[in-house]
């Protein structure tokens, strides 16, 4: 439940940072926006705009600053998060996406998920531990956040999950395994492999695209 003060307004729209670009068409469809390590709110804006035009834009800055670059949660070195961190960052931006929904006239069951490395991590950390804040996600370069100890049930949520077959920091048993997760929860589970690192393709833009084509997410959701 959103917390709100005295005059009736939510109190975490405030923990973020963020930009909100209304819808321009009759899509129902938000993305929820979330940069990779060093980026802004703004860094996933023509992504989006890319991707589903006419959708409404939820781009949110990370709280966390690792040597001046923002993220989302703390990590103990490459690839070693901060687990109490993350669960705690993790119920922060639900409940965040939540207020926005309020405050800004959002379907909150129609929000998929965009996010780039460390703003991928924190969206399979939200399917995982709040999945209600989430009707899937394109997660670009994602890992596992964390192993849960029951699994949740995400059943009807729909994850793209774009990977590098060469990315230093993802080995492919990390993605494979996030994968399986969630598939066992009961997502509709895509897994696509680029002959690509960590950084973006063109060919990602393609495949989220197709993904969002396939289905129905260019549209209405339901």
């Amino acid at each position: 439940m959103t917390r709100r003060g005295e005059d009736g307004a939510p109190r975490v729209l405030g923990s973020h940072v963020h930009r909100w670009e209304p819808p321009t068409a009759e899509i129902g469809t938000t993305l929820l926006l979330l940069h990779g390590t060093g980026g802004d709110e703004s860094d996933l804006v023509p992504l989006g705009h890319a991707l589903v035009p006419g959708a409404g834009l939820l781009g949110v800055r990370g709280n966390v600053m690792e040597r001046g670059a923002p993220r989302f949660f703390r990590r103990l070195a490459e690839g070693v998060f901060d687990m109490e961190d993350l669960h705690r960052r993790t119920a922060e931006l639900a409940d965040f996406v939540e207020a926005a929904a309020d405050r800004y006239g959002f379907d909150r069951t129609k929000v998929i998920a965009v996010g780039f490395s460390n703003g991928a991590n924190i969206a399979a950390s939200m399917l995982l531990s709040r999945p209600d804040s989430l009707a899937g996600g394109i997660l670009l370069r994602a890992m596992v956040p964390f192993e849960p100890a029951e699994a949740p049930r995400l059943d009807g949520r729909r994850v793209l999950l774009a990977e590098g077959r060469f990315d230093p920091l993802i080995p492919v048993e990390q993605a494979e395994r996030l994968a399986e997760i969630l598939g066992e929860a009961g997502a509709a589970v895509t897994l696509e492999w680029q002959d690509a690192g960590h950084q973006l393709t063109a060919d990602d833009l393609r495949v989220a695209g197709e993904w969002l084509e396939r289905h129905g997410l260019r549209g209405k959701l339901g």
